[in-house]
């Protein structure tokens, strides 16, 4: 009986946090449906009384003034581009630094779990100040390049790497397999969820971030959709929340899609390593 109410509490917690996450969402999707007039109106109404789609309509032909597929295009190229970098550069650092004979392998460990500590953002002028150097603003390259040193990612597969069986190893080795052939056909396939979860993460991350695109573009053609988003609301948007909303809209679904795609594994991937 004692379990019974601990259980109907976790669940009813469990609702309540789903739906204080799930509510903005929907309150987007319902302002997208609405006319300028009922999104105006006081009060949250979350059916629309006039359901409309000219917001859609309008925002995916905005021409010039709203490239919509121009900022989707760059954020997803952007996206993937760094993320398949930072799972290359991950990888292969953290197999060495679990497997192989790094000299000061235990020092470099350490200041990859201190790197941690260090706020993104304090990185910026440095990192600013070098892509301006090398005349790379306002490119792709200072759009991608930033996210290549993510430390966690290290740290994520390092675990994975140092507890996978290294009778398993050995036995490829004796089957003639050189280290980089163990690499890429043993070791790489068993952790494929937590590669899977790191890609989702990271993708998510430069998908979604704001405040370095902001800094290092300045055309209208190298903007990324969260930008787009940013200026539109200061722009012709500002008195038009069922359009903005809409843009909004449009933005999020990447990210939906990649993560049902790899829903499961990385779940999978959640269970392995522990994150919370």
């Amino acid at each position: 009986m004692r379990n019974t109410g601990f259980k109907i509490f976790i669940v009813t917690l469990a609702i309540v946090i789903a739906i204080f996450f799930i509510a903005p969402l929907f309150w987007m999707l319902a302002t997208s449906f609405k006319t300028d007039q009922e999104a105006f109106t006081s009060g949250i109404k979350w059916i629309p009384e006039i359901f409309t789609l000219e917001n859609y309509t309008y925002s995916l032909s905005g021409g010039s003034d709203t490239p919509v597929f121009t900022w989707m295009s760059n954020s997803l190229f952007v996206g993937i581009m760094g993320t398949l970098l930072v799972l290359i550069v991950d990888t292969l650092a953290a197999y060495g630094l679990a497997r192989l004979d790094v000299p000061f392998k235990k020092l470099l460990f350490a200041m990859f779990i201190g790197s941690l500590t260090i706020p993104w953002v304090i990185t910026f002028l440095p990192l600013y100040m070098g892509f301006n150097q090398f005349g790379l603003l306002d490119t792709y390259a200072v759009l991608i390049l930033p996210y290549s040193a993510n430390a966690f990612g290290v740290f994520l597969l390092y675990q994975s790497f140092k507890a996978f069986p290294k009778e398993l190893e050995e036995a490829a080795h004796l089957d003639g397999a050189n280290k980089w052939q163990v690499f890429i056909k043993v070791v790489l396939p068993s952790v494929r969820p937590v590669i899977w979860t790191l890609a989702i993460f990271t993708f998510m991350s430069i998908y979604n971030d704001f405040l370095w695109p902001l800094l290092t573009t300045s055309s209208p053609e190298m903007r990324t959709i969260t930008t787009g988003i940013a200026i539109m609301q200061q722009g012709s948007f500002v008195s038009s929340p069922g359009r903005l909303m809409a843009l909004t809209a449009i933005a999020t679904i990447p990210v939906i899609l990649i993560f049902i795609m790899g829903q499961r594994s990385f779940i999978k991937g959640v269970t392995q390593t522990g994150i919370k």
